[in-house]
């Protein structure tokens, strides 16, 4: 069974066409700069590589686009569209509606348009790629797959923020979480890994690319994460400050700032960025530190601290820790940073290994030693292909109850 998932962004789509369940990929690809003056994809396949220069106007003039590549009688991979019998779409916000990857109906497009409001940057994007899918690919089974879905375990205490109790029953003011999808597929790889079940692991799960965000995640479910009601709260990231004090808004505000002026502030120049003053790229940082550059290193320092602190606090709130797992571009890719944040925690259980360390480079690997209590990995995410399984499921239960009617339907003739 062939499944495409989809993840658009505001002028972005990104794709992967896999065979399920092998989990095989056959094209992958991404759209740039959709509604700019010339858009660009980049598509690569079982047949080749290849690159485009498009006057692409929206999301559904992108999708359109893509499905013609995929189906082209000399590069495309699939003979028709109708091979494609289900799209998993990723979506960023589920508010408290939706506890896991759902079949998408007119309520959930309603329901999801409900909470942009909670995403405004993400969900609207989310929408326009269901809508064009389900127009362009009208036979398909549409899922979609919500970041927020694997948090929503997470308990009420730690959910609720200390604020009067009616912002939350009005507004819906509570921790939601992101990154969700991510996190399940590293916590559920170790677990497949080790050969264990999920309920005899305790992880903390740690998503370091240029959005950041750290969960506890106690036999199989999260129960503590460091995004809280937008993706903002929690660690140090790219361009986001992460955890601050509030009234630290109210005081710039005093001093001139408007509301949009301080979105922007915490939410696009702070963090590694905003300290540096360089950049929210990890590797300009780590080449600028080792050329002396003061600010660089104080930046990396800040990120470390604070990500090893959350680590802290979280092996107390699972009381017993089994693993901790590095991913996303950071996790994956940066040493030092795994080193930096995990360093003298030799009384808690946590021994690196050096070597295993250095070589750990977007590859599943155990960094610790074999002495380590705390058992340390680098595991690559792969958001897609959960959302393709949750897709997949769906797609085949969906197959199974069609089967069984049309069954049912010719015995009654």
């Amino acid at each position: 069974m062939k499944i495409l998932v989809i993840n658009c962004g505001s002028s972005s789509i990104k794709y992967q066409l896999f065979e399920m369940p092998e989990e095989k990929v056959i094209a992958k690809g991404l759209f740039e700069k959709i509604g700019e003056e010339i858009s660009f994809l980049h598509h690569k396949s079982i047949k080749g590589d290849l690159e485009f220069k498009k006057d692409i106007s929206d999301h559904e003039e992108g999708m359109t686009f893509i499905i013609k590549i995929l189906a082209d009688k000399e590069k495309g991979v699939i003979s028709s569209i109708k091979e494609i019998a289900g799209v998993g779409h990723r979506v960023v916000h589920g508010g408290e509606e939706f506890t896991k990857s759902v079949l998408i109906t007119e309520e959930v497009i309603k329901k999801t348009e409900e909470y942009i409001d909670l995403a405004p940057l993400h969900n609207p994007a989310n929408l326009m790629g269901i809508k064009a899918s389900k127009k362009i690919l009208p036979r398909a089974v549409q899922v979609a797959a919500f970041d927020t879905a694997f948090h929503h375990t997470i308990p009420r205490e730690v959910y609720l923020y200390a604020i009067p109790y009616q912002l939350y029953e009005k507004y819906g003011i509570r921790r939601y979480g992101f990154h969700g999808t991510s996190h399940r597929y590293v916590a559920r790889r170790l677990v497949s890994i080790l050969n264990k079940n999920k309920e005899d692991l305790n992880i903390i799960t740690c998503h370091l690319g240029n959005g950041c965000s750290i969960t506890a995640v106690k036999k199989g479910k999260s129960v503590d994460t460091s995004m809280g009601f937008t993706p903002l709260e929690g660690l140090v990231m790219g361009t986001r400050s992460g955890d601050i004090d509030p009234a630290i808004t109210f005081y710039l505000i005093d001093k001139g700032y408007s509301t949009k002026e301080l979105n922007d502030l915490l939410n696009k120049k702070s963090g590694l960025l905003g300290v540096s003053e360089i950049s929210n790229d990890m590797r300009n940082l780590l080449q600028a530190k080792d050329r002396g550059d003061k600010k660089a290193k104080l930046a990396i320092d800040v990120f470390c601290y604070h990500l090893k602190k959350y680590i802290g606090s979280y092996m107390a709130v699972l009381g017993k820790t089994d693993a901790i797992i590095f991913t996303a571009g950071i996790g994956e890719n940066v040493p030092y940073v795994r080193r930096k944040s995990l360093e003298e925690m030799e009384d808690l259980g946590i021994e690196i290994d050096e070597k295993k360390n250095k070589e750990a480079r977007g590859i599943e690997a155990r960094i610790s030693r074999e002495s380590s209590k705390v058992k340390v990995w680098v595991i690559p995410t792969n958001e897609e292909i959960r959302i393709a399984f949750d897709t997949y499921e769906i797609a085949e239960g969906r197959c199974a109850r069609n089967n069984e009617h049309e069954i049912a339907s010719g015995a009654s003739q």
